[in-house]
């Protein structure tokens, strides 16, 4: 990310009022704030929980909290009690955007709906982060990242073959959702300067978490076969998974015939390119246990991280397993502006890259607030 820049960003003008708290919509919010977005984290008296969510704290405050929510003002209300209600719709007469994640029928409940909000500020964009959505056979319950990965399949091709079920390790169902009401608010914001008119955005961690499962998804449909779990293997591509080297483990993702035959030439083994058994990646993929028997005996004397690089340098897709630290650290990541640092603060930088309004770190995290927004 960019130095520091007061009033930059591609969202520079746009106001949010965030109400989210945890990740999927705090994670959606930090992106708008990176880009310049004017956000207003609202909490309730007791604070978004994931401040309490460690070790690791920074003071008193969680990391988990921390990175998440940076660039972002923040207060304190309860939305359960009128004067808070009323401060809200107060502070929603000049925003753009409303994001929350409160279980459908909540903010209803205290006339705060989508019906009675876009009938006082018809311009308002109103995304809804929620488990389910508000009908429908699971309509209103709550949802959570990992039962959503056990729900929607994703699990259930996460592992090693004759293992168990595995959760992906980290939140991707929370931070897709996240990406995903990124882009409604973008759409949303885009759609409004023709019509003038603001919308309601429905986005769910189900519909996020069903819309990732590719290649399993598309396989079924067009095979009528259950996707099982394969390891790091790929379903559809070989060689596409990990393998061992004196020094650890390296990935190769082999996704063509030319990547193939130069994986022999850089591992100086000719004959394995000229295998009628290897020859196309359906033949490889029919005899994938033979064809990582041979590449495991030619990677059994080298080093990972000095093979992947030598791999990569002839167009060979591959790497070795990083640790997170090590990822951290990596002179490429330093490079590309993706560790963050100022003073006590560390943070993983924005991902989006725009020549001219690039994204900035202008506020830390907030502390937790009393209810007025300039403190």
């Amino acid at each position: 990310m960019a130095p520091t820049l007061p009033n930059a960003g591609a969202l520079a003008g746009c106001k949010v009022i965030d109400l989210s708290r945890v990740l999927g919509g705090p994670y959606c919010t930090q992106i708008l704030a990176d880009h310049g977005a004017d956000v207003l984290k609202i909490e309730p008296p007791g604070g978004d929980e994931t401040r309490g969510w460690g070790p690791p704290f920074l003071g008193d405050t969680a990391s988990y909290f921390i990175g998440v929510n940076r660039n972002k003002e923040g207060m304190t209300l309860d939305l359960s009690q009128p004067a808070g209600q009323e401060l809200l719709r107060h502070l929603l007469a000049d925003a753009d955007v409303l994001v929350e994640n409160f279980k459908p029928g909540t903010l209803e409940k205290w006339g705060l709906g989508f019906d009675t909000l876009s009938q006082a500020f018809p311009k308002l964009i109103h995304c809804r982060v929620s488990g389910f959505g508000a009908d429908g056979p699971l309509g209103g319950l709550p949802g959570y990242d990992a039962c959503a990965q056990a729900m929607c399949g994703l699990m259930s091709v996460n592992g090693e073959a004759d293992g168990e079920a595995t959760r992906v390790g980290l939140p991707v169902v929370d931070m897709v959702t996240g990406l995903n009401a990124a882009v409604a608010i973008l759409l949303a914001l885009n759609e409004r300067t023709r019509s003038g008119l603001g919308q309601f955005l429905d986005i769910t961690l189900y519909d996020c978490a069903l819309s990732l499962l590719h290649p399993h998804a598309p396989n079924y449909f067009y095979s009528g076969k259950v996707p099982k779990r394969s390891g790091n293997a790929h379903p559809n591509i070989a060689p596409y998974e990990t393998l061992p080297t004196a020094s650890g483990p390296i990935f190769l993702a082999v996704g063509n015939n030319r990547q193939f035959a130069q994986l022999a030439q850089v591992l100086e083994a000719p004959a394995l390119a000229a295998d009628a058994r290897y020859a196309h990646n359906a033949d490889r993929l029919q005899n994938r246990q033979a064809l990582r028997d041979e590449l495991s005996a030619l990677l059994a004397g080298q080093n990972a991280a000095e093979l992947a690089d030598r791999l990569l340098r002839a167009g060979v897709p591959a790497a070795a397993v990083q640790t997170v630290d090590q990822a951290l650290a990596h002179p490429h990541t330093k490079h590309r502006g993706m560790v963050l640092q100022h003073g006590d603060y560390q943070g993983v930088g924005s991902p989006i890259k725009l020549s001219r309004t690039p994204a900035t770190l202008r506020k830390l995290p907030p502390a937790l607030a009393p209810t007025n927004p300039n403190n």
